[in-house]
């Protein structure tokens, strides 16, 4: 029942009321006489013949026939004194008496409103259930949306990069646009494409592309649409969307998140989930239940396939699994360029630059970070969005804001603009390093200052030599604070965390250690109820051996940076004054200002490189951090 005809139920009723209670009124019109005019009238013979019900008397007149009512007085009720009878008998009145009512309208009071409420609640509960669940009898059926072909707008153009991804998803298109080629060449399509790729990566809105390429219906839903409080529904509506699938086919199924309902069965302790493991099993038998010839094609997304059953991805279900990983440097400035299209983009926007300080971000963090920029541009009242603003948005997405209410007093702005020195120091020292971007004492998020280096192209593998300049890199503050202050501060907690996850997967995941080229792997969480008694792959001793290599690395690391750092010592005093006045440089700056503060020889020591990237001229509002990979700073 929706909402109109409501309205015109209630109006109706309403309205039956208003007519039922008038025509009682008007029934009930008749002159009102007192007891002693009524009394007289009967004593002259004026009145023909009452109605008598209860104290209440409707009498008829003789001649004109009109009529009148009067109320008889309590103790002269008819029965009990028997004046009004005699009276009336004695005048030649005719009696009638009726039983006392209320009326038909208090009897409706009475018996409908009752019934009236009764029908509103179970309404409202229903209309409570139908947000909920579909309404009491929409509990079974499938909740997923229906899009026919012509409202997928998205299409391959739309979603930028990925370009190996697309060709594997374009044999599912042509197959939905020309499925008898492929029936003559006995050829079939996979009946399920499993989307597996971190969150933001576009997963959805590639399925929503393939829909789009093909011209098909597209039926998208939610893994966790399925569960509901009442037993046996999420099985229901798995046949029920194959229902739909079949009547509307060729059509693709889209269900995201799939791991919300295709967890490993038994893997709980005590057993598992058993509403979720029946939907999971009729989930399998409908996949299994149709034939790839029908033109109905699954795709699936997950962030989680570790977790998945086995039986969704063997052969017959899902099987093609495509990896949909984090966009690539060309990628990042492709989604950028989508982006930020049409959009008022300022003549010193580098996309290229943005991209390359942005390792990490999935293609949501990227529009994120655009529409990010854009309101920063609006809040300073900028007509276009301009590299600072750009730089801004990145920060806010790395490590938070500026924090302008922080105010350093001169010693410790002194103690953080030595330590980041350090960092942009020990860059400068490492050839293999990544250049300095940007150095700043301005507090930013959860930090006091940042030392900030952009990567100059994409690396996929990691050489040891490149691997022990970044922990140099990483301890470089430390080693600042040791040669200028001679004792350590506590700016470099963040630092040493880093350095000593990086130095424990030299040891124990690379195989780069004394330990010899033996991979132990990351120490993960273990999935509840499979090996939940595992503990380490090796044993105490080695464990014993793992850390103490892991302390020898930093150690010698730190004492090598610290050794360098005191033959340098003017070059970090010049670069932390110039930080002190400045508050933020660009890794040019920094570099010129250590480069003049030494002699030629010394200068030699500097292999390092600073980004020949330009840099925004209000670097001090803009200021940014590196992804937490590439992050060092206090």
């Amino acid at each position: 029942m929706n909402r109109q005809t409501t309205i015109r139920l209630v109006t109706g009723l309403f309205v039956g009321l208003l007519i039922l209670w008038f025509f009682q009124g008007f029934a009930q019109q008749a002159s009102r006489i007192t007891y002693s005019e009524f009394k007289s009238e009967v004593t002259a013979g004026d009145v023909d013949s009452v109605t008598i019900t209860g104290q209440n008397v409707q009498g008829e007149r003789a001649d004109e026939g009109e009529t009148f009512t009067t109320v008889l007085p309590p103790e002269l009720v008819l029965g009990q004194q028997g004046e009004v009878e005699r009276l009336l008998e004695d005048n030649d009145v005719a009696i009638d008496a009726q039983v006392e009512s209320n009326g038909v309208f208090s009897l409706l009071l009475i018996y409908m409103i009752p019934l009236l409420l009764f029908v509103g609640f179970f309404y409202y509960m229903n209309r409570q259930a139908r947000g909920q669940m579909g309404g009491i009898g929409q509990i079974g059926k499938s909740t997923a949306k229906l899009h026919k072909p012509h409202e997928p707008t998205t299409r391959f153009v739309d979603v930028a990069g990925y370009r190996e991804v697309k060709e594997e998803v374009q044999e599912v298109v042509a197959f939905l646009r020309e499925p008898d080629r492929f029936r003559k060449a006995g050829a079939t399509v996979p009946k399920g494409m499993l989307l597996v790729g971190p969150p933001g990566t576009g997963k959805t809105l590639l399925a929503r592309a393939v829909a789009g390429e093909a011209g098909v219906p597209f039926i998208s839903v939610t893994g966790s649409d399925f569960m509901e409080m009442f037993v046996g529904v999420g099985a229901s509506r798995v046949r029920d969307l194959f229902k739909t699938a079949r009547t509307n086919a060729p059509c693709i199924i889209f269900i995201d998140e799939l791991d919300s309902i295709g967890r490993k069965r038994g893997a709980g302790l005590g057993g598992g989930h058993d509403e979720r493991e029946q939907t999971l099993n009729q989930l399998l038998g409908e996949i299994d239940g149709f034939e790839a010839s029908e033109g109905v094609v699954i795709m699936a997304a997950t962030n989680r396939p570790d977790v998945l059953d086995p039986a969704l991805q063997r052969p017959g279900r899902f099987d093609r699994q495509i990896v949909v990983p984090l966009p690539t440097l060309e990628e990042r400035e492709e989604i950028l360029g989508v982006h930020t299209k049409g959009k008022p983009i300022g003549e010193d926007v580098e996309l290229s630059t943005m991209a390359r300080g942005t390792p990490g971000m999935s293609g949501a963090d990227l529009k994120n970070l655009v529409n990010e920029a854009a309101l920063i541009a609006v809040r300073s009242d900028s007509d276009v969005i301009r590299m600072r603003d750009l730089e801004q948005a990145r920060e806010r997405q790395t490590i938070g804001r500026e924090r302008s209410s922080l105010r350093l007093d001169e010693d410790e702005k002194r103690a953080v603009a030595y330590h980041e020195g350090g960092h942009a120091l020990a860059a400068f020292l490492e050839e293999e390093a990544d250049p300095v971007y940007k150095v700043t004492v301005l507090p930013v998020g959860m930090a006091l200052g940042v030392t900030t280096q952009l990567p100059i192209d994409e690396r996929h593998i990691y050489l040891r030599s490149y691997l022990d300049a970044k922990l140099k890199v990483m301890l470089g503050g430390r080693a600042a604070e040791m040669v200028v202050l001679g004792q350590p501060t506590t700016g470099g907690q963040h630092d040493l965390v880093q350095a000593t996850s990086l130095a424990r997967a030299i040891v124990r995941e690379f195989g780069m250690g004394a330990l010899g080229p033996v991979g132990y792997g990351d120490e993960r969480q273990v999935f509840l109820g499979e090996e939940i008694a595992r503990g380490h792959e090796y044993s105490d001793e080695t464990a014993e051996l793992i850390d103490r290599e892991v302390r020898d690395i930093l150690t010698k690391a730190l004492e090598e940076t610290i050794t360098r750092f005191a033959g340098l010592r003017a070059g970090l005093d010049a670069m932390a004054e110039l930080l002190v006045d400045k508050e933020s440089l660009t890794g040019e700056e920094a570099l010129a200002a250590v480069r003049g503060a030494l002699t030629h020889a010394q200068r030699e020591q500097l292999r390092g490189r600073a980004s020949v990237t330009r840099v925004a001229d209000t670097v001090k509002d803009a200021v940014e951090e590196a992804p937490q990979h590439e992050r060092v700073g206090s």
